[in-house]
């Protein structure tokens, strides 16, 4: 995806731009290409940014760790906004008190935006934050007989094993 030049998006037939997306977001793993679309209009001050994309994701389950494939869908807008003062390095300080008003996306109107790396983010906000291949999944299955206990499954737990016969119980 090309990243549009700002100052050429409020010469473009109503002011903006749609790009049709079909592609593999670099830093994205994704079974299928990233498809959709993404529009931007220039307002004067402002980037309206929208998008309509979907893809399929392979997700690991947090109960019983077995992966599965999900429908990853993004259907957001942004408002971005434009300001000359950013292209100016500023000596900031580390830490600094940030009012509630001064958190919003700001780049500068003589700038380029990056479709790309904006749609990465906003697909990286969808994944979902917990990850179940079914809602009534059991979690991991565990075999409690006797049995099984003598057995060693791997060898590198052999060390605990012979520290906890060594215990008294």
């Amino acid at each position: 995806m090309d990243a549009i030049f700002i100052p050429q998006l409020t010469k473009a037939p109503e002011r903006t731009e749609e790009v049709q997306v079909k592609e593999f977001l670099p830093g994205l793993e994704t079974l299928t290409p990233v498809r959709g679309r993404v529009r931007v209009q220039h307002h004067g001050n402002y980037l309206q940014v929208s998008a309509q994309a979907e893809a399929i994701i392979t997700c690991t389950c947090n109960r019983c760790l077995q992966q599965y494939n999900d429908r990853l869908v993004v259907d957001t807008q942004e408002v971005i906004w434009l300001d000359a003062a950013v292209e100016q390095e500023q000596d900031l300080p580390l830490e600094r008190e940030v009012a509630i008003e001064d958190l919003v996306e700001t780049i500068s109107p003589n700038g380029y935006f990056y479709l790309s790396e904006w749609l990465y983010e906003q697909m990286c906000l969808a994944l979902p934050q917990r990850q179940l291949c079914d809602i009534n999944c059991p979690g991991i299955l565990t075999n409690d007989s006797s049995e099984s206990s003598d057995q060693v499954i791997d060898n590198r737990w052999s060390g605990l094993k012979a520290l906890k016969k060594q215990l008294p119980g």
